[in-house]
């Protein structure tokens, strides 16, 4: 009985069910885990107040927010030179984040429940999120205005947040002078000055094109001088208000509100609250720039510059994959050569990604961007257009690396169209050509769409490669801007997998960086599971619409 259930076959059926639900199941935790420790760092949290008396007898309040909680062995507390209470197995033991770096040397402090004595949330306990410097916590004291009180109290929270919109405003208006009108002038002087260089190069002294150069700067110039005052003019208004808070060793601090984003009372805040602070922060993290070594804002650069790497990537795989499949399997001779071919495909998809990186160095950006430059760009040097890692060189690496996936998907589906098909439309007069781009690619469509999109799953999630060729931590504009050529291939840019190394492993602050590293991976995961849910979805369709053909 047991004999014929084996050469049934059913224990591997079962034993392969088995094996997919594990791997779902592990899948659904893994995403369960990033999403629980990265969509809950946008929650406010309450911020406690407590008395905290150390091993050694000093006693001094504690103020932040509890960020994680563990359970450490007692052992392993006593090797951190604390003494435990009792002579328990293991103790909770609080992260606490307290900030005020400026002020206190350090945002987190570990600390232990059972010296905690006197554990308050009070109501009137702000938060101020700052450009730099991480959080303030404390008791607002006072609203300032050039150095003079203008309100305290209760009095000073309406007049904070009023003063606090002012200034913001202020800040988008010099952001704006500075990044995009004064970035286009300094853009356009940079070009005359490239071009004038090149006339000199080519010992080119026509007087009009000099004259022209030469009228165009001063144009540039007085504008650049006009939009200077008015930023000028802009900063003793946006320096003009601040405000005043206690923290948590007593000492008052004054801070500009040039420096602040928002602020919120935590602990009295409700249900409503807190759920539009929370998609606020949510919204700031995909549409905002990085702040603070890339531990706090946004980063929209970088999800901006990852699409923009996967679109150009497909632009150059698509044609490439498709044509390079066509050939294989509708024109070559089908023999050693070919074979040997396939083979060479099949293992250039198991290369691992760094060789990629490093050829993509030393061809792509050393010889091909070194000889463009020569070429094109003499007047630039010594300072690389493309001979220096961008956009471009990132896009073509790859696609090169994601070529054997769109020509085996892509093959595949030609291979499975009938026979038949392209004999009947042969013998209805079609040309070999018109046969292959009337009835047989589109037949072949849904396998090509999938290798494609699996090609573009594959690139986003990507990072080593792209440490080589392109990307980094910072990227001061996007490759897509107002100034023409509009579409810049030399610029490096930011990306989302790289951030996650960054922010992870990279940063000053590894406490305050963890919380977006899992909400960054959980971006990207999400970015890939939509590409791949797309490319089933597209294929499905697809087959559906070409069935009738195939029967």
């Amino acid at each position: 009985m047991i004999h014929n259930w084996f050469k049934s076959g059913s224990p591997w059926i079962w034993l392969s069910a088995a094996a997919v639900s594990i791997s779902v199941l592990l899948v659904v935790a893994l995403l369960g885990l990033i999403a629980a420790r990265g969509l809950v760092f946008f929650w406010p949290k309450d911020v406690l107040q407590a008395q905290y008396q150390d091993q050694a007898g000093s006693s001094y309040r504690l103020i932040g927010e509890i960020q994680e909680t563990e359970e450490i062995p007692t052992a392993r507390l006593k090797e951190s030179g604390v003494e435990p209470p009792g002579d328990q197995v293991a103790y909770t033991r609080y992260l606490v984040k307290t900030g005020n770096r400026d002020s206190l040397g350090m945002d987190f402090r570990l600390v232990l429940p059972d010296f905690l004595t006197n554990i308050e949330y009070p109501t009137d306990l702000i938060v101020v999120e700052r450009r730099e410097w991480g959080n303030l916590y404390g008791y607002l004291k006072q609203v300032k205005e050039n150095g003079q009180v203008v309100a305290e109290g209760k009095a000073a929270v309406a007049e904070l947040n009023k003063r606090l919109e002012r200034t913001l405003d202020l800040f988008r208006q010099i952001r704006h002078i500075e990044k995009n009108l004064i970035g286009a002038i300094n853009y356009e002087l940079e070009q005359l000055r490239l071009e004038e260089r090149k006339l000199n190069l080519d010992n080119n002294h026509d007087p009009v094109k000099r004259t022209a150069i030469a009228t165009r700067r001063s144009e540039l110039q007085s504008r650049y001088e006009v939009l200077q005052k008015q930023r000028n003019n802009l900063f003793p208004q946006f320096n003009r208000d601040s405000f005043s808070a206690e923290i948590m060793d007593g000492r008052v601090v004054e801070v500009s509100l040039s420096k602040v984003v928002r602020f919120y009372f935590p602990n009295a805040m409700g249900l409503g609250g807190k759920i539009n602070h929370y998609f606020g922060k949510l919204w700031e993290f995909v549409s905002d720039e990085p702040r603070e070594a890339n531990t706090e804002g946004g980063i929209f650069p970088a999800i901006f510059g990852t699409v923009m790497m996967v679109l150009l990537m497909s632009i150059l795989v698509t044609p490439c994959g498709v044509v390079a499949a066509v050939y294989l399997r509708e024109y070559a001779k089908q023999g050693f050569i070919v074979r040997l071919i396939r083979i060479a495909v099949n293992n250039l998809a198991g290369v691992p990604s760094i060789v990629y990186g490093v050829f993509g160095l030393g061809f792509f950006v050393y010889f091909l961007g070194g000889n463009i430059d020569a070429l094109f760009f003499p007047e630039a040097r010594p300072t690389p257009t493309f001979g220096t890692p961008g956009i471009l060189w990132s896009s073509i690496t790859l696609a090169l690396l994601t070529l054997p996936v769109v020509i085996v998907a892509t093959e595949e589906g030609l291979s499975r169209v009938p026979r038949s098909i392209r004999e009947g439309s042969l013998a209805l007069g079609a040309t070999k050509a018109e046969t292959l781009w009337r009835t047989v690619l589109p037949m072949a469509s849904p396998a090509m769409m999938t290798g494609l999109i699996l090609a573009v799953a594959r690139a986003a999630g990507e990072v080593a490669p792209l440490m080589l060729v392109g990307v980094v931590k910072l990227a001061p504009s996007l490759p897509l801007d107002g100034n023409a050529p509009y579409l810049h291939l030399d610029r490096k840019f930011m990306h989302l997998g790289f951030h996650i190394y960054d922010v992870g492993f990279q940063s000053p602050n590894v406490e305050a960086a963890r919380p977006l590293v899992y909400a960054t991976a959980l971006l990207l995961v999400l970015v890939i599971i939509i590409l791949n849910l797309a490319a089933i979805r597209i294929r499905n369709r697809l087959r559906e619409k070409y069935r009738t053909l195939e029967s």
